[in-house]
């Protein structure tokens, strides 16, 4: 019997700079990549901690990972199925209460719009994202509980 494959995955992150100056002042910009892609990401903090609202936050990372995995589970379990989706679109949000100990990420919210070329039921369409939810590795690894909210339209082929 083969032994299951194993992934394997790296991310780097760098800073410098000074704290000296205390908790108010030091600067939250750091560097983020993940070999072997070649792209790097300047990062920040939430801008309610000292970040820089023009750049990404880890918070907004898991977010946006959580959207995408789902996004590509979906178009999976939709393709072995051969339906023919045209657009997916996605406007995740989450929520972080910092009453709430420790402060974590509460809940994820997916809200994918979801265009199909017409002949699967709602019904079926639905419980394929609920499939592909199942099958999500990140959904799956997280311990933040992740809503899935989808919107599904259908078109006409052409």
């Amino acid at each position: 019997m083969t032994e299951p494959r194993v992934h394997h995955y790296r991310a780097q992150c760098s800073w410098s700079g000074s704290t000296a100056v205390g908790y108010q002042h030091y600067d939250r910009s750091h560097r983020g990549s993940a070999p072997p892609a070649e792209a790097e990401l300047t990062l920040t903090s939430d801008p309610a901690f000292g970040g820089d609202p023009s750049r990404l936050n880890p918070e907004q990372l898991v977010v946006l990972a959580a959207a995408s995995c789902q996004l590509l589970s979906f178009l999976a379990v939709a393709a072995r199925a051969r339906l023919d989706v045209r657009d997916y679109r996605d406007d995740a949000t989450a929520t972080m209460p910092e009453g709430d100990k420790p402060v974590r990420l509460a809940e994820i919210v997916l809200r994918p719009r979801i265009t199909l070329v017409t002949g699967p039921s709602e019904e079926r369409v639905r419980h394929l994202v609920d499939v592909a939810h199942r099958e999500c590795f990140i959904a799956n690894s997280l311990a933040t509980p992740v809503r899935v909210e989808p919107l599904i339209a259908f078109v006409e082929a052409g």
